[in-house]
């Protein structure tokens, strides 16, 4: 469950922040913008300020445009973990900026596979680069970059963090990756598909008592069963399975389908949610912060289109993040055709629906009865405004 900002704690803190949430292939088009288009990265900070890049998808350009405008862009020092070799988890290396300037050094760590043979993720740079694929080949990246291999079951360090590996369910090989800190637990596991015992059971160790398990579910139960068996993925259903039998403290669905609509996801959610109540689905620029056994989600706020100041009385109804309905009249001040600010009593759980019934001033050419809308929490902000909480919600229909 998100809980409330902690400024100014002095309690070690680690965060993970969503740079790229897709499986496959990205998306540009606008049914999937709320959850975002780019391919599998993450990035975890270690309680000891160390950086953790997770998976070199299409989401690392972006996150290289964010580490060059850091305070300590003079010099990053990254550790980067490669789950697997398919395209959708290594398209953005050679757009990744950072890796072209001189003072930077990278770790990178991923395992040895048996069609590639010995310096893998080394030939993998060199392959993507080649001609007549690339402009321009590995030479023009001037960052120093070490290469080590590891394989499921291997234990090891890296600041901040004991870091604990598996082997995942997946056409030619894949790692799972768990990282222990002194703030919490965070398991990565994406491109897992269930089906192989020993591999199911691997999976159950490593995500164990985790305080944030982050699983793949591109596929309903449905595709799994049928058109999508044997394509190597899981779904939402198979890591609820897996968060009530071992501990898990809360779920995350990641490597959503290209084909999966911002609604599609939504339903997942819902459903998801009816079985195991701390689930989350990733989105681009969530960030996920573990401290003190407590966690704060945040995401950041989409502000697409014009929006103007207006005052609407409109009726919520929703459920707050203790999961206890409510319906309440408010006043909407902020409003676009894709969302609002709304100023509620209650305190509603971010990604979770909402019912808005607005008075209708001939939105539509009708004066003849209320607007019905149906929105979608991304955005909470409880300090701003006294004893109120601002919820900011997309329209979804």
């Amino acid at each position: 469950m998100a809980k409330p900002s902690r400024k100014g704690t002095s309690e070690p803190l680690a965060t993970v922040r969503f740079w790229g949430v897709r499986g496959s292939t990205p998306t540009v088009d606008k049914a999937t913008w709320r959850y975002g288009g780019n391919t599998a990265c993450l990035e975890l900070t270690t309680p000891t300020g160390a950086r953790v890049i997770l998976d070199c998808g299409t989401g690392l350009r972006m996150l290289g445009r964010h580490l060059e405008s850091a305070p300590e862009s003079k010099r990053i020092e990254p550790h980067v973990f490669v789950t697997h070799y398919h395209w959708d988890h290594i398209q953005g290396i050679p757009f990744f900026s950072p890796l072209y300037a001189e003072q930077n050094c990278f770790h990178f760590y991923s395992f040895r596979s048996e069609y590639l043979g010995r310096d893998s993720l080394k030939r993998v740079f060199e392959a993507q680069m080649a001609h007549p694929y690339f402009p321009v080949d590995i030479s023009a990246m001037s960052a120093r970059r070490n290469f080590t291999e590891v394989a499921g079951g291997d234990l090891f360090e890296v600041p901040g963090a004991r870091v604990k590996t598996s082997w995942l369910h997946h056409p030619q090989g894949c790692l799972g990756f768990r990282f222990d800190t002194s703030a919490g637990s965070i398991v990565y596991a994406t491109d897992n598909e269930p089906g192989d015992p020993k591999l199911d059971d691997s999976l159950r160790q490593l995500a164990a008592g985790a305080d944030i398990f982050i699983n793949d579910a591109q596929f309903t139960p449905e595709q799994l069963s049928t058109s999508r068996k044997g394509w190597g993925h899981s779904t939402w259903l198979e890591g609820v399975k897996i968060a009530a039998e071992v501990g898990v403290k809360n779920l995350v669905l990641f490597h959503h389908d290209p084909d999966s609509t911002d609604k599609n996801v939504d339903n997942i959610l819902r459903e998801a949610r009816g079985k195991f109540a701390n689930v989350w689905a990733a989105a681009e620029g969530m960030v996920m912060t573990l401290g003190d056994a407590n966690l704060e989600v945040v995401i950041p706020a989409v502000r697409e289109g014009l929006r103007r100041d207006t005052h609407f009385r409109a009726l919520v109804t929703g459920f707050t993040d203790t999961g206890m309905a409510f319906e309440e009249e408010t006043v909407i001040r902020d409003l676009s055709l894709q969302g609002a600010l709304i100023y509620l009593d209650h305190s509603p759980r971010l990604q979770s629906e909402l019912q808005v019934q607005l008075d209708n001033p001939g939105i539509g050419g009708s004066t003849d009865g209320p607007l019905r809308l149906r929105g979608y929490v991304v955005r909470i902000e409880t300090e701003a405004e006294k004893d109120r909480t601002a919820v900011g919600i997309v329209f979804t229909e």
